[in-house]
């Protein structure tokens, strides 16, 4: 599919102000400034000013939970974007094992509110659902490097929401001839998210280094990722909504795979 040329294309992102959805909010206005971008950020967020505080004047900002269907549907009725990046979730696999029913509601009832209110509104926008390679969990090493064919193994509560994610898209795609694109992203490196993998580990070597803690804590030092910077990920993003092909998937990763082990053999003194 060509990308669509539109002097003034209304875009739409859920999720805007997280730290991913931040960096997408800022490709997209440096790279496609004739744009008009417009994001749906919670009521209670804490983040929209510290993550768009680069952009946060050039955004058409909507308070909208996702999870209320009417906040959803006068979203969209308003805006009519022409393309949705559907970002938005509850993205912690460990704190999904701690509240899995709220990740599971948050994630699963979410997407279902932005597909429903965009059928009954009756607007065809390009809906990218941004999916996870978790879906694929426990891969067998014989399908690795894993295609987008790979069977669906879940193995947390948030693997489960975005493998519903992902096969809503699709479903919807198959009912309503909605112009759905999933994709499903891998590792990346993220500096407005301190919770995760390697921005974690960051975190803790320079608390290390101030003397604020003595080990580094990780996971499993014999899985093996592959790692692409946020920037060229939101990028991928983009292509995919843009030039990709209506229902089909996108696994977004490196090209180099490395493990955890020696991502961090700098600091083997170190590890916890």
């Amino acid at each position: 599919m060509n990308e669509k040329k539109v002097a003034s294309e209304k875009i739409l992102i859920t999720g805007i102000a997280g730290s991913g959805g931040s960096f997408l909010a800022e490709y997209i206005l440096d790279n496609h400034p004739t744009s008009r971008l417009y994001g749906i950020s919670r009521w209670h967020s804490v983040s929209s000013n510290r993550n768009l505080s680069n952009v946060i004047d050039s955004v058409g900002m909507h308070e909208c939970d996702l999870c209320d269907l009417s906040s959803v549907f006068t979203v969209l009725r308003q805006v009519k974007p022409d393309k949705i990046f559907h970002i938005a979730s509850h993205a912690n696999v460990r704190a999904s094992f701690h509240t899995p029913l709220t990740v599971m509601q948050n994630n699963i009832n979410g997407t279902a509110n932005l597909l429903e209110a965009v059928r009954l509104l009756g607007i065809d926008p390009i809906i990218q659902i941004c999916s996870t390679s978790e879906v694929y969990g426990q891969v067998d090493p014989k399908r690795v490097p894993i295609a987008e064919d790979c069977l669906f193994q879940p193995s947390s509560p948030y693997a489960v929401s975005k493998t519903t994610q992902d096969l809503l898209g699709f479903t919807y795609f198959q009912a309503y001839n909605m112009r759905v694109v999933r994709t499903r992203m891998f590792s990346y490196l993220n500096p407005r998210r301190y919770d995760l993998f390697a921005t974690s580990f960051a975190l803790q070597v320079a608390r290390i280094e101030l003397g604020q803690q003595k080990f580094l804590n990780h996971g499993n030092l014999d899985s093996v990722r592959t790692i692409i910077d946020v920037r060229d990920a939101m990028e991928a993003y983009w292509l995919t909504a843009t030039r990709g092909k209506i229902r089909e998937i996108y696994n977004i990763g490196g090209d180099k795979i490395i493990s955890v082990k020696n991502f961090l053999k700098d600091n083997p003194d170190k590890l916890k």
